[in-house]
This record gives structure tokens, sequence and C-alpha cells, in this order.
């Protein structure tokens, strides 16, 4: 079909890959984000074939290769230092044509920003809700302005007000039982692995390196909702300070002030469809899901090659719209189970002898299994753009 015009509510990476494939299929495109300043705030993320391949369906796939530090060497650990499992990113890269990759969140978000012109963004400004009484347009109030458009994209995260409006008697996300802290290094950190994780009780530690040297860390914790405290990088000391290094000198390189905290809430109960109407729901609105497989962002970038990929070659909105539904919603629905299984298996898993009894299956599995496992939601290529 032909350009039309849309507008994307929500700024993050979902809603920037959103706009960027629209753009790109020769659509108009208007993206508004309540936040007042684009901060560029956030720790970091690791990208798979798959979010690599979107990318690169998008148009921004070669700037962020050269931005991000390729996964070759690492894998998942005890406290004590011993080995669980490798991490073989050299077989990846032979699988899937690419390893994984990390980047800090802040510069993804700028790379996506860059791409699109500046005129299109629309800081400080909340979508509440749509009319979708109009015939084939759909009306968004964005500050004083009523702009009228062909489709809306629902980027606007895990507490998503459009869905809430869009499928009022959907219970919304639910905490999943852990929290997360993160930051991202002061300094540049001396580290042997370029990705880690390791798994204690009810507690997971992990890192990722980046390419000037500085790290991402994060611990997620099993944890009752709403738990803060006075010094969240003290608190990790204490939690982490005895785990094999580098853990402490992760934590002896982060400012106190640069500690992130969130609680992890997750939408357990699947939505019946990503549309109603005119408005397409993307990513985290979607289909926001544990952190266990690096899965969440990548999700979000399938997402926006496919709605972009179904604009460029369906008839009409209405049926791209039910193609992207089709395509996108098993698929996500069924990687956000497997990251929630993986959890429980993972780091949420706090019993001596079930934390005892995985790690025995982990070590004495080959060394392909781990490959296999990433496969099985990486392998995937995106349709074409027109």
């Amino acid at each position: 079909m032909g350009g039309g015009n849309a507008v994307v509510v929500g700024g993050g990476i979902g809603g920037l890959a959103a706009a960027l494939g629209l753009r790109r299929i020769g659509w108009e495109v208007t993206v508004v984000e309540r936040a007042p300043v684009l901060a560029d705030v956030g720790a970091g993320i690791s990208l798979h074939a798959n979010g690599i391949r979107a990318l690169d369906a998008l148009g921004v796939g070669t700037a962020v290769r050269a931005a991000a530090r390729p996964q070759y060497t690492g894998g998942t650990r005890v406290p004590g230092g011993g080995w669980l499992a490798r991490m073989d990113g050299a077989a990846l890269e032979r699988e899937l044509g690419t390893p994984i990759v990390g980047i800090p969140r802040a510069e993804l978000h700028r790379l996506l920003r860059s791409a699109l012109p500046s005129a299109c963004l629309v800081v400080g400004a909340e979508v509440r809700s749509v009319d979708r009484t109009g015939a084939g347009r759909v009306r968004v109030p964005v500050g004083d302005e009523v702009l009228e458009t062909d489709l809306v994209v629902a980027a606007d995260g895990v507490r998503s007000g459009l869905r809430a409006q869009l499928f009022p008697d959907h219970p919304g996300p639910a905490y999943s039982g852990s929290t997360v802290l993160r930051a991202i290094t002061e300094h540049p950190v001396a580290l042997d692995t370029d990705f880690e994780l390791t798994w204690g009780r009810g507690a997971e530690f992990g890192h990722i390196a980046f390419t000037d040297g500085r790290a991402e860390w994060h611990a997620v914790l099993n944890s009752p909702p709403g738990l803060r405290y006075p010094d969240a990088l003290a608190a990790m000391r204490r939690r982490f300070g005895g785990w094999h290094d580098p853990i402490p000198a992760l934590l002896d390189a982060t400012r106190p002030d640069a500690v992130l905290h969130h609680d992890i809430h997750e939408l357990v109960t699947a939505l019946p469809s990503f549309t109603a109407g005119r408005v397409v729901l993307l990513g985290d609105a979607a289909h926001a899901m544990t952190p266990n497989l690096g899965q969440g962002a990548c999700q979000a970038l399938e997402d926006a090659a496919t709605l972009a990929a179904a604009l460029a070659t369906e008839p009409g909105v209405d049926s791209a719209l039910t193609r992207y539904d089709a395509e996108r919603r098993p698929r996500s629905q069924s990687v956000a189970r497997a990251a929630r299984q993986a959890g429980r298996m993972g780091q949420q898993l706090s019993s001596p002898p079930a934390v005892a009894l995985r790690n025995t299956a982990l070590r004495l599995a080959p060394s392909r299994a781990t490959v296999r496992t990433i496969l099985r939601h990486a392998d995937w290529t995106p349709p074409r753009l027109g």
C-alpha cells in the first residue's frame, strides 16, 4: 500500500524503531514522548541476532554494530567462581552471521533517534487516550492539538495507558517476584570475559562489557515489590561483595548515584490481540517480559520491522494489522513464556536442593546445549520491506 501517516506513542527503543520502519516505507510519522527531555538514561543491553537483523531491515544495523562490542566469551557461573556453562560466541556467529553484542541503552537510543528527523519528535507531551470513532482515522489529543492519523502505534511501555484503554478487562502487568538494580561503571574495568551471569540462591549478578572498557552490571533479586535501599550501592556490596571477581571491582567502579532500581513487571495474562481498529500495540505495551533471555528489546525491534513490512506489502492498513497480529503475537508471547520459565529455573530458584540439581544438570550438559538454547529464539529473519 502507499504511504500514510502515523502517530507513535512512546519514544523508547520500540517506538523509535517503529518510526524508522514506517519512514523507510514512505510514511509520515510523529513520535510523541511524555518525558520532557530525552536524557538517554539507562544501563546496558545485549542484542541477539534477531534484534540485529531487525535493525538491518530498519536501516541502522551497521551503525549499531560499529558502536557495540561483540560478546564472544563468558557464560554462567556460581558465586565461588566455578563455571556452570560457557558461551561460545564464535559458534553463534557461525550459525547466525553475527554474535550477540553489548551496547549502552543510551547509545542505542541515540543512534535510533539520530536516524530520524528531529522535527518528527514531540517531547513533553502525554497521550492518555485516542478516539477511534472516525471511519478509517484515529484522533490523537497531543497537548492543545488533536492529530488525525491513519495509524497509532502504542509503544508506551509496560504500563501502557493505551493498552488499558483498548483492553479495559485485561489485568495489566503483574510483578514477577524479582527486582533489578543496575549501573554502568564510571571508568573501564579489567574483565576477562565479554558477558557473564552468576547465579546464587534467589539472586543473579551479571555484566556486559562495552567498547570503551566500561561495563554494565546488573543484580536481580527475589524481593517483595517496592522495597528500596537508602544506599543501593552499599546494599549491593553487602549482598555480592563476597562473590567472585570481577564483581567487587565492578561495584567499586560505580558511582552511588548511577545505580538504577526497578521492579520487574510482565504481562502474565497474554493479550487476545495486538491490534484494536487502527491502533497497534508494540514492544512492552504488547508483550512485556522478564529479562531472563535478553529478548525484550529484540522482540520490540522484530515488531517494528514486521509492522513496516506488513504495511509496505498489504493492500490496506486493516489487512496489514491483521497480518502483524498473526505474525507477532504467537512468537512474542512464546518468547515471554520461555523467559518466565528461564527465570524460575535460573535467578529465582532459591531452594538449596533445587539449586544443586540445576547446577549439576548445567555442568553435565554438552557445550552445544547453550548455543541451541540461544538459537531457539535468536534465529529469526525479518520479512522484506516491500
